[in-house]
């Protein structure tokens, strides 16, 4: 048995949710083989929406939350991970229906960890997180559907301030493409923007028409949306023929306005893009592309806290004004 350790832990009570760090036992734990002691989590948008009333990711409490972690394995029930090493965890039901990562310790099934990769740090590992991981499998889909460098097409990533969006334009700037633009309300992140990578900076007024229409000029070879609703809807008419659009987030609105003619008038392809339940056997090798090709760490927009210091990242989250990645140090 573990001795007492700090974890958060989300409590609901009459329809009110709280959040706390306290002092817990392995028996508050969830099932799994392999017992971590956790070096770094991070805050990822699915996270603030964890501590919320209503917010749809935790449906039995008490609950540690936390989507992503990395750490070193204390002990180990499978042969395949031995006490000592170092792996990451991200997605799957972590920090939603079984215990999280803002923990001291963790307990979970073997078949969600990821060795480490040589070449990247636990910290590192927590950097990209799911943020970075859903950035990658984006750029992955866009490539699948013909996005190369040597058509030098015009890439926009939406929510180019949030932690997916940053990662993904360190990302694309990292391959080599050299027409990046990037959406963001924030004038204040121009230039943290353009450090990063992109090229130019798009308002949402430049991509709202006045007066919405089935097709618009064709402005956007691919498009990199983190954002979803009113957005995504607003973009899709204005992506070339043949083009693509990839989607991994919600934080604008669950719902698409748009009608057909994009999709059999110009061949627009939109791309779902899931980093949760992303296959086991595959994410190896994604991981070690942040080790060696994808290595862009050392230049993230990242800011590091503790788990006592949560409430402001959640704030900003919630009020969409947080920028880059924020990682929890934990051990």
């Amino acid at each position: 048995m573990l001795k007492q350790f700090d974890a958060v832990v989300v409590r609901e009570q009459d329809g009110a949710v709280s959040y706390s760090v306290e002092v817990v036992t392995d028996e508050q734990l969830s099932p799994g083989e392999v017992i971590i002691k956790v070096a770094y989590s991070s805050i990822n948008y699915k996270d603030m929406l964890a501590v919320k009333a209503n917010g749809g990711v935790i449906r039995n409490y008490p609950m540690i939350p936390g989507i992503d972690l990395s750490g070193t394995v204390i002990s180990s029930e499978t042969s395949d991970l031995q006490a000592g090493q170092k792996v990451l965890v991200t997605g799957f039901q972590m920090g939603m229906g079984h215990t999280g990562g803002l923990s001291e310790y963790a307990r979970v099934p073997a078949e969600w960890i990821v060795p480490l990769p040589d070449g990247l740090s636990l910290r590192d590992a927590m950097i990209v997180g799911t943020a970075g991981f859903t950035a990658g499998l984006s750029i992955m889909a866009l490539e699948k559907m013909g996005m190369n460098m040597r058509n030098n097409p015009n890439i926009l990533v939406t929510g180019a301030s949030g932690g997916v969006g940053s990662i993904a334009i360190q990302l694309l700037h990292k391959c080599g493409y050299t027409n990046i633009a990037a959406l963001s309300r924030k004038s204040a992140e121009e230039a943290r923007l353009k450090s990063i990578g992109a090229t130019y900076i798009v308002t949402p007024n430049d991509i709202f028409p006045d007066k919405p229409k089935p097709l618009v000029k064709q402005k956007f070879h691919y498009v990199l949306d983190t954002v979803g609703g009113d957005v995504a809807s607003a973009l899709i008419p204005q992506i070339h023929y043949g083009g693509s659009m990839s989607m991994c987030g919600n934080a604008g609105g669950i719902k698409l306005d748009t009608t057909v003619l994009p999709f059999i008038l110009r061949g627009v392809n939109v791309l779902g893009v899931d980093s949760v339940n992303f296959p086991i056997a595959e994410r190896f090798s994604i991981w070690s592309r942040f080790a060696g090709e994808w290595h862009i760490m050392d230049d993230a927009l990242v800011s590091e806290i503790d788990m006592g210091e949560l409430k402001q990242t959640f704030e900003a989250l919630n009020n969409g004004t947080h920028t880059g990645r924020t990682i929890v140090k934990i051990s």
